[in-house]
């Protein structure tokens, strides 16, 4: 959701309320055809059904209840038909609900935990993206968060906008890998970021700030598995009282930028190396300079935008949907593509996503 660079926790949707009620149908539905038809079907059989399912998504003691309602209904079936058979499903019933009542238990107890490990999650990935002003000068900013599906891992995106002596200055990024380590090294890329920003006045040195700073994470908290963790990062100064910005581009998916007459992709003339390989293929940064006039619109992303998937396997057509966007504020533009990015992947995202949208304002 849309709130000023702050991410929405993920809610896990519960089941309908009909699905709750299932266990109780069930009861009902095999009770009634027990009772309906002759007693050689034995449909009271499938009694103990009831309570295993209710397990699925009941609390303990209402479980036992159900459990116990079936027992006795089964009893009460017994007086009616004496040739059911009644203590061996009786003795199937109290067995089943024993297990279910246990099952119920550790489905319980995992639930919390899962609970409180995504509340630990959330408030990790709201320290990197913290709120941010919506304008700074003459400057419009929105930012997008999208978290993936609810049983996906926190990713490593993140974002922060800081008004500094050099002008506004933007950053957007994504660290390899997923769970609370890439949390962790967007962490420590972002407060560098926060900190360099401010007393780095040429923009690679800010680069090189941030680099450092990941490799160093890196270091003390080395990936689990083979694969190195690195970060792909696009720096962005739009300096004051200027027609022009300033990209570097770490690796990351080229900014977009749309004005009255025309869309154009930013792409560098030479791409930077990403966060944490520096070292390996060499600390060469390349600055691009563009025009920025009042009234254009630049978008900044994360890859998670331009690979969402349709039902097909197609790619979200980005270049193609910005063409399509008329001159708009910057919080209408996201709130269509955050509608758009939703429809197209029919609610199915398979990667975090981060956006800012960023507008210069007519004198």
């Amino acid at each position: 959701m849309i709130e000023s660079g702050r991410p929405q926790p993920r809610r896990r949707p519960g089941p309908g309320r009909l699905v709750r009620l299932s266990p109780v149908i069930l009861t009902v539905v095999i009770a009634s055809l027990a009772y309906a038809t002759p007693p050689e079907m034995a449909f009271s059989r499938l009694l103990p059904a009831a309570p295993a399912l209710a397990a699925a998504m009941w609390p303990v003691l209402p479980t036992v209840l159900l459990g116990t309602v079936c027992l006795l209904l089964m009893i009460g079936l017994s007086l009616v038909f004496p040739d059911l058979g009644t203590w061996w499903t009786a003795a199937g019933i109290i067995a089943v609900t024993v297990a279910a009542a246990y099952g119920s238990h550790v489905r319980l107890q995992r639930e919390r935990t899962l609970f409180q490990v995504r509340l630990v999650a959330d408030a990790a990935q709201q320290v990197v993206l913290s709120p941010m002003p919506r304008r700074l000068g003459n400057v419009e900013i929105e930012s997008l968060y999208l978290a993936a599906a609810a049983e996906a891992r926190i990713g490593g995106d993140f974002y922060e906008v800081v008004d500094t002596p050099f002008g506004v200055r933007l950053l957007i990024g994504d660290v390899r890998g997923k769970g609370l380590p890439a949390v962790g090294a967007a962490a420590a890329i972002v407060n560098a970021f926060r900190e360099a920003a401010y007393s780095e006045g040429d923009i690679v040195e800010v680069a090189r700030r941030l680099d450092i700073s990941s490799t160093r994470y890196n270091a003390a908290f080395p990936p689990e598995g083979p694969m190195e963790r690195f970060a792909t990062a696009l720096l962005v100064e739009i300096p004051h009282e200027s027609g022009h910005i300033d990209v570097l581009n770490c690796g990351h998916p080229p900014p977009i930028l749309l004005n009255r007459t025309m869309l154009r992709v930013l792409e560098s003339a030479s791409p930077s190396p990403l966060l944490s390989l520096a070292e390996l293929i060499g600390d060469h940064y390349n600055v691009d300079t563009f025009d920025f006039a009042p009234g254009d619109l630049l978008l900044l992303y994360t890859d998670g935008i331009a690979e969402a998937r349709a039902r097909d396997g197609e790619f979200f057509p980005l270049a193609a949907w910005m063409r399509q966007q008329p001159p708009t504020p910057p919080r209408e533009l996201l709130t269509a593509l955050h509608r758009d990015l939703l429809r197209y992947s029919r609610g199915r995202l398979d990667d975090d996503i981060a956006a800012l949208a960023v507008r210069r304002r007519e004198q």
